[in-house]
């Protein structure tokens, strides 16, 4: 090097590089507005549980917050009805929890057999493939629950490693039975995975006396937590087929034979925990399990159908029948010549209610309306079914009533 070049880097080094400028006009605070949700999630958290978001951090290894994490699985196992001792909650969303169940039990090449009835189910496609999985699926229209005779065939045509049923269908409002079905898939030496994400909590969910080896759900619906963490569990039969892949995991986030270190005895090192969304978390559990796991089902079930009679008493049908209607979350099918969407942006403009509107086949066709979680209560109903009348009221109105009706829509 020369002589010359050192004092080259030094004199580069003093240059100062242009700072792009911030735009966002710091004088100004966005206005965050206090909504009624009434979608298909989130549902407003309970207060105390965003009280408990005040907690004073801590470590992710303390032994305060390792005290809290046994708690919290504990009352995971509760909520569940499960003696699995792979029972924790994921660093994610509920999508998050599935796709931890994915890349966990499919391999490449193995079959995979998902009973598509909504829009979650083809996610489940989606992610089973992305994994190296041959996935067959078999398709029941939306707000249609499979039976298990169905079911039976074709586990019995396919043999499948997977099998993948969505328990609670957030996109059509659908139950979909689980109860025999653990039976057949044993049959095959084949493992059930099932989508609690918008059941847990909210209807009984049997996880043990109904066979289901690997289950997941999320945190933002009946437990009325924020979203952020994702309750999955996984029994031996399902950790045997972890275990022994003969593909390492294709997530390090996600690969339970790892993260399962941390929420294990060894309470090793993984990643750095969400603190504060396990501590809402833990606040929501212990809230579902002094209200008692029976008393929260009954109080879902009451407040469905107290707003299934007032749709009734509007004129207004639901996408599923009553056997196989979620109490958690309704799909409300629009009267012929009412814009959903407009109706959807009256509630919001004008009573700070927001509902859901109806994804891939059903989009325009169907409400999502969810009571759940905290927001499970009759005085949630007497709102809604007053803000729901007028809402459509005014819809038909407005295109009579010119621009000025129709802005404020």
């Amino acid at each position: 090097m020369s002589a010359a070049a050192p004092a080259a880097t030094a004199a580069a080094s003093d240059k100062k590089e242009a700072l792009m400028k911030c735009t966002v006009d710091l004088k100004e605070n966005i206005a965050v507005p206090t909504r009624l949700l009434l979608g298909p999630g989130p549902c407003n958290a309970h207060p105390k549980v965003l009280q408990s978001f005040n907690t004073p951090l801590l470590g992710h290894l303390d032994p305060v917050f390792l005290q809290i994490m046994s708690e919290t699985q504990e009352l995971l196992r509760y909520a569940f009805q499960t003696k699995n001792q792979v029972t924790l909650p994921v660093s994610a969303t509920g999508s998050g929890a599935m796709e931890c169940c994915f890349a966990n039990l499919v391999e490449p090449k193995d079959n995979v057999l998902v009973f598509v009835g909504g829009y979650f189910a083809l996610r489940m496609v989606d992610m089973a493939t992305r994994y190296g999985g041959v996935v067959k699926t078999v398709t029941k229209p939306a707000g249609q629950a499979f039976d298990l005779k169905e079911m039976t065939a074709a586990i019995n045509e396919h043999k499948p490693n997977l099998v993948c049923v969505v328990h609670a269908d957030t996109s059509t409002g659908t139950l979909q039975p689980l109860e025999g079905l653990s039976a057949v898939c044993a049959q095959h030496n084949a493992l059930l995975l099932a989508d609690c994400v918008t059941s847990l909590g909210g209807l009984p969910v049997h996880i043990d006396a109904w066979g289901v080896d690997a289950a997941y759900s999320g945190a933002q619906k009946c437990l009325s937590c924020p979203p952020g963490v994702s309750p999955v569990t996984m029994n031996e039969r399902a950790m045997t087929k972890v275990r022994n892949r003969k593909s390492t995991v294709a997530s390090w986030y996600l690969d339970l034979t790892i993260v399962g270190k941390y929420w294990g005895k060894e309470r090793t090192y993984h990643h750095t925990a969400p603190i504060t969304m396990n501590y809402g978390l833990h606040a929501a559990l212990r809230m579902l399990a002094e209200e008692g796991l029976e008393e929260r089902w009954k109080r879902h079930r009451e407040t469905a159908e107290l707003f299934w009679a007032g749709l009734e008493k509007m004129g207004l049908e639901c996408l599923v029948a009553k056997p196989n209607r979620l109490p958690s979350l309704t799909s409300v099918k629009v009267p012929a010549g009412i814009d959903a969407k407009a109706v959807q942006t009256y509630l919001l403009n004008n009573f700070n209610i927001e509902i859901g509107g109806g994804l891939g086949e059903t989009a325009g066709k169907i409400w999502r309306v969810g009571l759940m979680g905290f927001n499970s209560r009759r005085e949630t109903v007497t709102l809604l079914l007053a803000a729901l009348t007028e809402a459509i009221a005014a819809v038909k109105a407005a295109p009579a009533a010119g621009s000025a009706a129709a802005a404020k829509l």
